[in-house]
């Protein structure tokens, strides 16, 4: 019965021994896998970050604001009504502002003659991560 016991007690340290030497293994392979995502994601918030900056800057400095506030309709709707209607629509903002898909959001004639002057005049010379920035920055309105 001794040797049983005493053969389990050698048994069992061996496994542990082992054991601390894999887990150390495993924490060494996983480390720089972990570090690399969190490195993706805090890129992602950066980039996503940036691009809602400069979609804002790029509605100022085109002069959407003088048709469009973020919870009012003044000459044009909200931003806020223009993004809850795109997304319930699954419209594309890029390629409205592009001029390649209609209006969605108001539709009535002279408002749609008046937004294509507008889009023709001021975002026409967008390049295509401006126009993607411009639309994050109007679907980012809640």
């Amino acid at each position: 019965m001794k040797k049983v016991l005493l053969s389990l007690a050698v048994f069992t340290l061996f496994l542990t021994s082992c054991g601390d030497g894999k887990k150390k293994e495993v924490k060494e392979e996983v480390a720089p896998v972990v570090e690399e995502v969190q490195k993706e994601v805090k890129s992602d918030v950066v980039i996503a970050d940036e691009q809602l900056a400069l979609g804002a800057k790029l509605f100022t400095e085109k002069t959407c604001v003088s048709c469009h506030q973020m919870d009012a309709k003044v000459v044009g709707p909200s931003i806020k009504n223009i993004a809850a209607i795109y997304s319930e629509k699954n419209g594309n903002l890029v390629q409205f502002l592009k001029g390649n898909n209609p209006a969605i959001v108001d539709t009535e004639p002279g408002q749609v003659a008046i937004m294509k002057a507008n889009l023709d005049g001021f975002v026409k010379d967008l390049n295509g991560d401006e126009l993607q920035a411009l639309a994050a920055y109007i679907r980012s309105a809640k």
